[in-house]
């Protein structure tokens, strides 16, 4: 029979490890903001060569599973000399994959927006750095924050893979606790209950943001 006892006391060390999948999915999608914006100039620069390397980028990292690139990225730093922890991998492995679909995002965005913009402003000598930080981002922020919040809650979801390199995160929290407990359907049920709760808050913190924004 199902066990409620089991049920509710999972929560304590599941909330316990909720912060690493929190940090985890968080600190990707900065880092993943942070080259995604680069490589989408980059795709959107007039150099052929890095027009090119962007779309390799953006195409190797959809067409690989983040599986293998926490794998790769985990036993290849030590391979080159570079010795990290479990949690710095994952965060690094995370931003860069999330870099190529955030990369996608903004063109999208950017591709929406009134050319006539972007030429009004270098016609009266709006340099190019300028016309990106003043007229292009702000608008392409706020087109594309949908798209954003939902790919940080399927960052959430995908961070569940990190717990093959060791991280103490919701799901190798609930497998230690099923393990301990041997009561696995309640655990793994309290793990849905968790992820569902915290992507809740944040669809709905996006909502929240879009409206502010649109105003």
């Amino acid at each position: 029979m199902f066990s409620w006892t089991t049920f509710l006391n999972s929560f304590g060390p599941l909330l316990g490890a909720a912060h690493f999948t929190l940090a985890v999915s968080v600190l990707g999608i900065a880092l993943g903001l942070v080259i995604g914006t680069l490589i989408c100039a980059a795709r959107l620069s007039p150099a052929p060569a890095l027009r090119r390397f962007a779309a390799l980028w953006v195409s190797f990292l959809r067409g690989v599973p983040l599986l293998v690139q926490l794998l790769l990225v985990y036993y290849l730093l030590p391979v080159v000399g570079v010795d990290v922890p479990a949690m710095v991998a994952a965060v690094v492995t995370v931003g860069i994959c999330a870099s190529a679909y955030i990369s996608e995002i903004w063109r999208g965005a950017i591709a929406a927006l009134p050319k006539g913009q972007t030429e009004a402003a270098a016609a009266i000598g709006m340099a190019p750095v300028t016309q990106w930080m003043r007229i292009i981002l702000p608008q392409a922020v706020v087109m594309s924050l949908p798209a954003l919040v939902n790919e940080l809650i399927l960052l959430v979801k995908a961070s569940s893979l990190v717990s093959v390199v060791g991280i103490m995160e919701i799901t190798r929290a609930s497998q230690a606790e099923a393990a301990t407990t041997f009561r696995p359907l309640e655990v793994y049920l309290a793990a849905a209950c968790l992820y569902l709760a915290i992507n809740l808050c944040l669809a709905a913190l996006g909502r929240f943001l879009e409206r502010r924004m649109t105003v």
